[in-house]
């Protein structure tokens, strides 16, 4: 069982920047795939960005694309996700969740989420 942290979130006005980290206590994120996902209100659950567990290859969503970046630090203890050009479609809960293996379709493991909200 893996327990996922989120920080990081908070109201910002629209344009602005963000950064959102995730951390596992007592274990090295390089173990796993990570991936981010938000909820809106009202919304289902949506695909944000990932980044793989080999190469740390990354992948982000149309809706975000040119503004957010996810990344691993140099120790793999967290992976952050920066948020640039902040848009009011963007408030949501972030969650930070895990899979075993790169190959696996579905994240296993899920953090409790971070509140982003966004004013224009």
């Amino acid at each position: 069982q893996v327990q996922l942290v989120e920080s990081g979130g908070g109201l910002v006005q629209a344009g602005g920047s963000l950064r959102l980290s995730c951390v596992a206590p007592g274990r090295s994120l390089s173990r796993y795939a990570m991936g981010w996902f938000r909820q809106a209100p009202g919304k289902e659950r949506e695909f944000v960005a990932s980044i793989t567990k080999s190469y740390s290859i990354t992948y982000v969503a149309d809706s975000v694309k040119g503004r957010f970046t996810v990344s691993r630090d140099n120790a793999k203890t967290t992976v952050s996700l920066q948020m640039n050009s902040l848009k009011p479609e963007d408030t949501a809960v972030y969650y930070c969740t895990a899979r075993d293996t790169d190959s696996e379709t579905d994240y296993a493991y899920w953090g409790q989420g971070t509140q982003v909200t966004v004013s224009s």
